[in-house]
């Protein structure tokens, strides 16, 4: 204090002790002229609370009104406290206790300093007023006590439990800024414990960082919570509170600081908000609007902020005064009293300090706090408390306790009428757009409102309508993303603007995850999903014209080449090295029985493993063990190869197999050369970042740590990286589902990585959940939202993946069969034109031909030119009407023989090569006797050997000789080829010969009736004949008149049409 005021007060003191120690014979004024009480302030606040001010208008106040002769005047001196400390308090008492107070009044916010001027008034009995809360723990009592204003704790704990059962008693959180406040609060504590419902306590760290609470009670989803602090931490708690989404309809805040009515919380509640706090201040108090005022003015002087109102502390302070001077009036009235300084040193005690406590405890008083009462404790008693909720711009009064532990409530919107509908209600909806869920028309600039948009939620949400006769606004999210935490703990997206109240439903492709539970309610998912893995399709070659070598690849076919020369030159090597491959082919030729050959020659040996693999077989099979042990290795070979071509053929003609780096989660995690990303701020992306399965746990990792980010900001753009880049795009399976079947390059990698569902998003605590989700399983129980889905999703172009339907094959598949069947005929049409060409060009230049229209007279041989030769040839070979000709024969001359060996004549000598294949022919026996010589008229050819006489046929009999007389019956010579397999019509000619005989027997002929022909002798050189080629012969035409000289011929039997064993047919 200045040094002017506290001398004044000194001369006033020692007056005021003159005065009383005065004897009373010496005056007759009363012998308490002055009131003196201290008063202890411990307000640091910038602006001040108004406790100063308050004093001095109730010292004036009470001045203005005092009575009696000589007026005491009051007298208040103020102490003030520079922390709650012991000690700087104990250093305070002891300069107020030389002043002779009557009472000590304060501090107000120091519980320590509080407790250390009741013990030290306890001891020098002098009234303490208490004007802040309850110390805790309380102290033991002592043999004299301090009276309070300020509500008892149990008071406040029976307020506390009282707004609860107004609740029902639901479970709570307890929010302390201080560790006493269990102690202060106990009632309140036991109430749960009675009731068994849940109370949750949390206290706040050193730093007073209210956010790691919020969030844990956000996360248990409790809508109670009591805050025990001071307005300031009071207001910083909610601000936060605010930032998290915690102010919505669904929370209710419980205040215990008596100063709720300063707290400015425009920018932290909302109409929805549910905040409750307490007030003592007495309206309908008389001085209420002047103290108001005074209090404002002074706030104005000192202060730039605007004024927010009385402290409590103000309000007790000035009904502390008037309770005090009240007391010490009604106790002068009955007893003189006196005051006398005091000292710490001394044991001294004021005697009328009981008397003024007794007194204390009896006054009755209406200050600006309401009811001023106490009970025996010295707890004040009788007194109500206003129930106050928030607004912007204010509050009002919702209800009022009675300290006789009676609650009246108003109505307030607190109280939520659980039976409210959705009928007749606007809605706003928030959504992003995603395909197919919200789209916009692709003309949406010529439609307002929500005729703009489309899709399945938006045809979900008009049924929903329907059915619960609602209507609805939708807005798309701000930001455009679905929701995801921020570090702060505020969320973004639709998440926040429902937090937020911004909106009254979400909905979209909105996944349900317990991280989103805990801050929004949720409807019945309308949607199952799960999370999949988008990635371009990799094709390999499609099926094409040459789709059959698909099955094997080029390495197999190239080693079954090498396989198929191989087994060739083992076969051929395998034939030329056994004995048993080396047969005679001609055992019925005397001059030949030496003469062996073998059938595997370098091309039958290149040809049998050809038809052995096209499973057709060969005229040519092995007779020794080495070549069966070969042919049977090569038939398993290509039993094996075939089944596996034949099974494989099919799937690669019908199906376009993918080329997929990846089949796995496991695969996409263990790689870096494929990037791969989900949607920022999403519930995959959530999924992923909470997961704790080590590969997912992996891909967060390398994710969160990919520069650049791997993540995008909407499902087009990760579309779009994935057909443009090597990236795998995470995402919902119902979208991955849709954009499959629009675009045919994209497809799904592996299953599911989790099942999850899509729900309509609602703030905590929305009184429309149940109906929504009773309307949701109404539509799903009507299948309304499969055929929804249905028309949303089958609109794509793609060929579902799970239809294996069998399909014709196109030429594109089987083109190359027919490309390969094309060539060969090619091929073979151009190898038979080079053997007619090269046959006909042989025989122009070496022979002359009679023309076939004269066969039987003998003709001098033309010249014939190749062209001449080429068109009667391809005439004959083009002709439809036959399917035989005639041999075209040539005479040749000595000198032609021996240049053409091959064409001798028939009844000519003739090389051995060309008695072998005639023999061969067409599968014909040919038999004869005797050398090959030269023809009549003597040639001088060389002896080639026995001739063979060919089987004549000739059906009619037109072209042969009349038979000659029968001869006597000759015996054909035994002939060593029983061994040979020969017809029985041809072992009974060649019995005919004589000496002949089969087996071991010999056989004759028996007479006939008709005289058998003799078979003709080859013509002369100088006459022509034909035979027929191919399938038959006919009869020789020109048939010399004797038979050769060397030997004789045997005995035919005469030609019949019915002997058509003997026959060729011929047209």
């Amino acid at each position: 204090m200045p040094a002017l005021p506290a001398l004044l007060l000194s001369i006033r003191f020692l007056s005021f002790l003159l005065v009383t120690m005065a004897p009373p014979s010496l005056s007759q004024t009363p012998l308490l002229s002055s009131v003196r009480m201290a008063a202890i302030l411990d307000d640091q606040s910038v602006c001040g609370r108004g406790e100063r001010l308050a004093l001095a208008l109730a010292r004036e106040n009470i001045n203005s009104v005092f009575e009696g002769p000589a007026r005491a005047r009051v007298e208040v001196d103020i102490y003030e406290l520079q922390e709650d400390s012991q000690y700087d308090t104990t250093d305070t008492m002891c300069q107020i206790l030389p002043k002779g107070v009557v009472s000590v009044i304060g501090p107000a916010s120091s519980p320590a300093s509080g407790s250390t001027v009741s013990h030290i008034c306890g001891e020098k009995e002098i009234p303490h007023v208490k004007i802040g809360p309850e110390e805790t723990p309380r102290l033991p009592y002592l043999r004299f006590a301090s009276v309070t204003l300020y509500p008892s704790n149990e008071d406040l704990s029976l307020a506390i439990g009282s707004i609860l059962r107004s609740f029902s008693y639901p479970s709570a959180s307890l929010v302390c800024a201080k560790a006493e406040c269990l102690l202060r609060l106990e009632e309140l504590v036991r109430r749960f414990l009675i009731s068994r419902e849940t109370l949750s306590v949390r206290m706040l760290d050193e730093n007073l960082d209210p956010t790691p609470l919020l969030k844990e009670i956000r996360d248990d989803k409790v809508a109670t919570i009591i805050i025990d602090a001071n307005a300031s931490v009071s207001y910083l708690i909610l601000k936060k509170a605010s930032e998290l989404g915690m102010t919505s309809a669904f929370y209710k805040y419980i205040l215990t600081t008596m100063d709720f009515p300063l707290l400015r919380l425009d920018d932290v509640v909302d109409d929805q908000s549910n905040v409750v706090g307490f007030s003592m201040f007495n309206t309908t108090h008389p001085f209420y609007l002047e103290f108001i005022r005074s209090l404002n003015l002074s706030w104005r002087e000192g202060c730039d902020l605007t004024y927010p109102g009385p402290a409590l502390s103000s309000a007790l302070m000035f009904d502390a005064v008037h309770v005090v001077v009240g007391a010490v009036r009604e106790l002068n009235r009955s007893q003189e009293i006196g005051v006398k300084p005091l000292s710490c040193t001394s044991p001294q005690i004021w005697q009328h300090g009981t008397s003024l406590m007794n007194y204390l405890r009896m006054v009755e008083y209406d200050g600006l706090t309401g009811r001023v009462e106490f009970n025996s404790k010295g707890q004040r008693t009788n007194y109500t408390l206003r129930i106050l909720e928030k607004h912007r711009g204010g509050h009002k009064e919702i209800g009022i306790w009675y300290s006789n532990n009676t609650l009246a409530m108003n109505s307030t919107s607190l109280d939520i009428n659980i039976s409210e509908t959705l009928a007749n209600k606007t809605l706003i909806v928030t959504t992003i757009l995603e395909n197919p869920y919200v789209m916009r028309k692709d003309n949406y600039r010529d439609f307002e409102g929500n005729d703009q948009y489309e899709g399945f939620c938006v045809d979900m949400l008009r049924e929903l309508a329907d059915i619960l006769k609602f209507s609805f606004k939708i807005k798309l999210v701000d930001d455009g993303l679905y929701g995801a935490p921020e570090p702060n703990g505020s969320w973004t997206g639709m998440v926040g603007e429902l937090i937020n109240r911004k909106a009254d439903l979400a909905v979209a492709g909105f996944t349900i995850t317990s991280e989103r539970e805990k801050v929004i309610d949720f409807s019945k998912p309308f949607m199952t999903l799960g999370i999949s893995i988008l990635y371009r399709v990799q094709l390999g070659r499609k099926p094409g014209y040459f789709s059959f070598l698909d099955p094997f690849s080029p390495a197999v076919w190239l080693f079954m080449l090498l396989a198929y020369l191989a087994v060739s030159c083992v076969l051929f090597l395998a034939a030329r090295l056994s004995p048993y491959e080396w047969y005679n082919p001609h055992p019925c030729l005397q001059e030949r029985r030496d003469m062996l050959e073998n059938q595997y020659t370098l091309g039958n040996s290149l040809w049998f493993p050809v038809g052995g693999f096209m499973q057709q077989g060969s005229e040519i099979m092995p007779r020794a063990l080495s070549t069966r042990c070969v042919s049977g290795v090569w038939w398993a070979f290509t039993l094996i190869i075939i089944s596996s071509y034949t099974a494989n053929l099919a799937a690669f003609l019908t199906v376009q197999r993918m080329e997929v780096p990846i089949e796995s989660p496991d695969d996409l995690a263990d790689q870096t050369n494929i990037e791969y990303g989900t949607i920022h701020g999403g519930s995959t992306m959530t999924f992923f970042m909470n997961s704790r399965y080590q590969t997912y746990q992996r891909m967060w990792n390398y994710m969160n740590s990919k520069l650049p980010s791997v993540f995008v900001k909407s499902t087009e753009e990760g579309i779009a990286r994935v057909l443009n880049s090597k990236y795998a795009f995470l995402m919902e399976s119902t979208m991955n589902e849709y954009h499959r079947g629009l675009n045919c390059n994209l497809t799904q990698i592996g299953g599911l990585l989790d099942t999850k569902g899509y729900g309509i998003g609602m703030p905590l605590g929305s009184p429309f959940r149940e109906e929504l989700s009773l309307a949701i399983l109404q539509l799903q129980e009507n299948n309304r939202l499969e055929i929804l889905k249905r028309r949303w999703w089958e609109g794509g172009q793609c060929p579902k993946e799970e239809d294996h339907r069998a399909k014709g094959l196109g030429m594109e598949n089987i083109g190359g069969i027919f490309v390969v069947l094309i060539c060969g005929l090619i091929i073979a049409v151009f190898v038979a034109i080079m053997e007619f060409v090269w046959s006909t060009r042989r025989s122009a230049e070496t022979d002359e031909v009679c023309p076939h229209t004269c066969p039987r007279r003998p003709h001098r041989h033309t010249p014939v030119s190749v062209c001449q030769e080429m068109i009667t040839e391809f005439r004959n070979a083009v002709s439809c009407r036959k399917s035989s000709r005639m041999r075209r024969r040539r005479p040749l001359s000595s000198s032609a023989a021996l240049r053409h060996p091959t064409r001798i004549a028939l009844g000519a000598p003739r090389p051995l090569r060309l008695v072998r294949e005639m023999r061969l022919s067409n599968g014909k026996l040919y038999s004869g006797a005797g050398p090959l010589t030269g023809g009549a008229g003597g040639t001088g050819l060389p002896d080639l050997g026995p001739g063979p006489q060919r089987i004549l046929d000739d059906p009619l009999g037109a072209n042969t000789t009349p038979p000659p007389p029968a001869p006597t019956p000759v015996m054909l010579p035994a002939r060593s080829c029983t061994h040979v397999r020969i017809c029985q019509e041809c072992r009974r000619i060649q019995s005919l010969r004589p000496g002949s005989s089969i087996g071991s027997a010999s056989t004759r002929i028996p007479p006939s009736s008709a005289p058998l022909p003799r078979l003709a002798p080859p013509p002369p050189p100088s006459s022509s004949n034909t035979d027929s080629e191919g399938g038959g012969g006919s009869s020789p035409r020109g048939l010399p008149s004797s038979p050769p000289s060397h030997s004789p011929r045997p005995i035919l039997p005469p030609q019949s049409s019915n002997n058509t064993d003997l026959l060729v047919n011929q047209k």
